[in-house]
C-alpha cells in the first residue's frame, strides 16, 4: 500500500504537466478554431500549409500555443523514455523533467534565431520563414502523438516500452512527411545552397539527436 501511495504522489506533477499542455491546445482551438481544424488533418492534407505559410507571420499566437503544447509533451515523452528504458528503479522526479523542458525550450529558440539569421545573411528571409513554418507545424503535430503516448504511459500501460517505440516511429513518420514536403517545395533553393544546407543538417538537425542519444546511452551504462 505504501509503495502505491508513493507512486501516486510522485506522479501528481505529471498530471499537472499533461493538463497544462491540454490547456494550451484548448486555447489554440478556442481562439483559432478554423485554423485548428485544418491543422488536425495536416499529415493527410496540406491545406493548412497552403493557407497559412505565406500570409501569416511565423510568430503568431497559434504557433506559440501549439509550440508550448508540443514542448511540454516532448519533454515528458523523453522523460518517460529515459525512465522506462534506463532508470525504472528511480523515483519520478520533476527536477529532471524541468531540466529537459528548459533545455529543449532554449535549444528551439536558439535554433530558430540561427535559421532566421541565415535567411537574413543570404537574403532569403521569406524562404527560410516558410521552411521553418512547415517544419514547426509538423513538429507541433507530433505533440498530439506524444500527448496520447504520455497519457497511456502514465495511466493505462504504465510500463509499456511498446507504446514508446510505436510513438517514436509515428513521430519520425510525421516529421518525415514534413521534411519531404519541405524539400519538394523548396528544391530549387536547396539545390542553389546545397553546401549550406548540408552544414545546417549536420549542425542543427543531426547533431542534437546524436548528443541526446549519446547522453541516454551513457546514463544507461
Amino acid at each position: 500500500m505504501e509503495a502505491i501511495l508513493r507512486n501516486e504522489i510522485t506522479s501528481d506533477w505529471i498530471t499537472l504537466v499533461l493538463f497544462t499542455s491540454i490547456f494550451f491546445m484548448v486555447l489554440a482551438k478556442s481562439f483559432f478554431y478554423g485554423r485548428f481544424v485544418n491543422f488536425i488533418i495536416l499529415p493527410f492534407n496540406n491545406k493548412y500549409i497552403f493557407l497559412h505559410q505565406k500570409k501569416d507571420k511565423l510568430f503568431n499566437w497559434f504557433n506559440v500555443l501549439l509550440s508550448i503544447f508540443q514542448l511540454l509533451n516532448l519533454s515528458l515523452f523523453l522523460y518517460f523514455t529515459h525512465y522506462h528504458f534506463f532508470n525504472a528503479q528511480e523515483t519520478l522526479q520533476f527536477g529532471l523533467y524541468a531540466i529537459v523542458f528548459i533545455s529543449l525550450f532554449l535549444f528551439s529558440i536558439i535554433k530558430i534565431l540561427l535559421q532566421l539569421s541565415n535567411g537574413f545573411i543570404f537574403d532569403a528571409d521569406k524562404t527560410i520563414s516558410e521552411i521553418i513554418f512547415k517544419k514547426l507545424s509538423y513538429l507541433n503535430y507530433s505533440g498530439l502523438v506524444m500527448l496520447f503516448a504520455n497519457l497511456i504511459l502514465n495511466y493505462i500501460l504504465i510500463d509499456s516500452k511498446a507504446v514508446i517505440i510505436v510513438s517514436i516511429l509515428l513521430v519520425f513518420l510525421i516529421n518525415a512527411i514534413g521534411w519531404t514536403t519541405t524539400l519538394r517545395n523548396h528544391q530549387k533553393y536547396i539545390a542553389g545552397n546545397f553546401v549550406y544546407f548540408i552544414l545546417y543538417l549536420c549542425a542543427l538537425e543531426i547533431a542534437p539527436i546524436v548528443i541526446v542519444g549519446n547522453y541516454i546511452i551513457d546514463r544507461s551504462l
